[in-house]
């Protein structure tokens, strides 16, 4: 029996394929895509397997990657029910993941109706392609050596936690949606800089660079994010007028809000259609 199967080879469901190809054989992996020339692609460049079918995949493999969209979940759900059945029938066993937002541990379960199956809830981000990612993860019926066991498959992808499902529609926002919003912020400060005379790639690579050393300076320092700004202010200076224009456009309260909008979305995507 396979490793894992990815269902579902998107930008997240790929980044962490990539992640899974570095830290286990590659000939152990399986992809599956609505469009099959995607997952065959992405198969190619990894050294791993693509299949025709998502039947086929769940078949073959002990652990379940659902990579689809929170939309299309019900449908790819009913459509693999009889082969999960069927393999836990004959004593095979499965660990089914689910990377989509807002949908609970609890509508996998009752929609495959397998109230005993080991599963985990994941939110990951696509900094997990280059190694830098933060996976999160709940679980239900899961031993620990199954989630040691996962993150070990995974470890190539960066750092976990593992937290409840409570805190999974916030702490999902913030580690999942953050990446878009750091690219925001990252392409206005390279505007900047082309404003001011340098050119893309200069301005694109600095703003970059010192967002990720800023990024790693705060992890491994363990300091406040307001005293490592507070230690490049200095009085008078540049970095203190920029600060001011920053807070001048409401620059934290907008962040603060962008959070709060991305939770509640992710919230209703949870929530049965009426």
């Amino acid at each position: 029996m396979q490793a894992i199967a990815f269902l579902g080879t998107g930008n997240m469901g790929g980044a962490l394929a990539r992640a899974a190809c570095r830290g286990t054989d590659p000939a152990s992996v399986l992809l599956t895509n609505r469009t099959y020339s995607k997952a065959a692609a992405l198969a190619e460049e990894l050294g791993c397997t693509a299949v025709h079918s998502n039947c086929e995949a769940v078949a073959q493999a002990r652990i379940l990657m659902l990579g689809v969209k929170p939309q299309m979940m019900a449908g790819l759900l009913d459509e693999i029910k009889p082969v999960i059945k069927a393999s836990l029938a004959r004593g095979e066993e499965k660990i089914v993941v689910s990377m989509a937002a807002g949908l609970p541990i609890s509508f996998y379960l009752s929609a495959l109706d397998c109230p005993e199956l080991p599963f985990l809830r994941i939110m990951p981000n696509t900094p997990a392609a280059v190694g830098q990612g933060m996976t999160l993860v709940s679980s239900c019926n899961a031993t620990a050596e199954a989630l040691d066991e996962f993150e070990a498959l995974f470890h190539a992808a960066g750092r976990f936690d593992r937290i409840s499902e409570a805190q999974m529609d916030a702490a999902g926002v913030v580690a999942g949606c953050t990446p878009a919003f750091a690219c925001l912020f990252m392409e206005a400060l390279a505007d900047g800089g082309v404003r001011a005379g340098l050119t893309r790639r200069q301005a694109q690579e600095y703003a970059a660079q010192a967002v990720l050393g800023t990024a790693a300076l705060l992890l491994e320092s363990g300091k406040h994010p307001g005293v490592l700004k507070d230690e490049v202010c200095s009085p008078g200076g540049s970095t203190i007028a920029g600060v001011e224009m920053l807070e001048a456009g409401s620059f934290r309260y907008a962040a603060m809000e962008a959070v709060t909008a991305a939770v509640k979305r992710s919230m209703e995507l949870g929530k049965p259609k009426e």
